[in-house]
């Protein structure tokens, strides 16, 4: 099954572009066609995958990440020339995957979508994990205790997914930034930091974010919970 990916993007001739090459590796992509309604266009075409601009007519790409955000763990990619710290932050904290500066190599982007469709959509044999009473479920990206269920991004998935295998042992910010991103270039411990404070909010509805320890200068432990 091909996976569709969702363009969002104002340049008529970006957009194109996008679709040509993409196509080429055998991807099924649709731009979006009012700006005004992106979120209506993505719940009609239930994408694989969103490439989101900044700059957009009627509302910015941090509005629509943020609207898609409150319905759907989709993964997002920013694609932008604003392609300052400030924006980066900006795009993680509203729920975004990953962050491409304009302009980008085009191998680069295929990599990059390759590996964050691979973390989202394939786990292996593994399909969830065990804590004491809350279980990871890896196919739904979701966080489930006695009879609550909380959703979770892919990445947030793959965060947890650490803290799980490892649960009472340090997971180093390296390890975590290794697994999930293969040593992308933007990525560091301050979008890390936005990713972590984002999942412990979720996790908060059920009190697993108690159990997360932040090891200064290390990374991340959480307890064990199993008796």
């Amino acid at each position: 099954m091909n996976h569709k990916i969702f363009i969002v993007e104002d340049d008529p001739v970006i957009s194109q572009g996008l679709k040509t090459y993409l196509s080429q590796w055998g991807y099924d992509c649709v731009s979006v066609d009012d700006f005004e309604h992106v979120l209506d266009e993505i719940l009609d075409n239930q994408p694989d995958m969103v490439l989101m601009d900044i700059s957009l007519p009627y509302y910015n790409g941090f509005y629509w990440c943020e609207q898609i955000r409150q319905i759907s763990e989709i993964p997002i990619i920013f694609l932008s020339s604003a392609s300052d710290n400030m924006n980066m932050i900006m795009a993680m904290n509203m729920g975004a995957d990953d962050f491409i500066a304009k302009p980008f190599d085009f191998s680069v982007l295929v990599a990059k979508i390759q590996a964050l469709i691979r973390r989202s959509y394939q786990f292996g044999n593994v399909t969830s994990y065990q804590n004491g009473a809350y279980q990871l479920l890896f196919q739904d990206n979701r966080v489930k205790y006695k009879d609550e269920v909380v959703d979770i991004s892919p990445t947030e998935c793959k965060i947890l997914s650490l803290l799980f295998q490892y649960k009472n042992q340090v997971v180093t910010k390296e390890m975590i930034m290794e697994k999930l991103w293969e040593g992308d270039d933007f990525i560091d411990s301050n979008t890390l930091s936005v990713n972590m404070t984002r999942l412990r909010k979720k996790l908060s509805v059920i009190q697993l974010d108690d159990h997360i320890q932040t090891v200064k200068g290390k990374g991340y432990l959480l307890d064990g919970l199993d008796r």
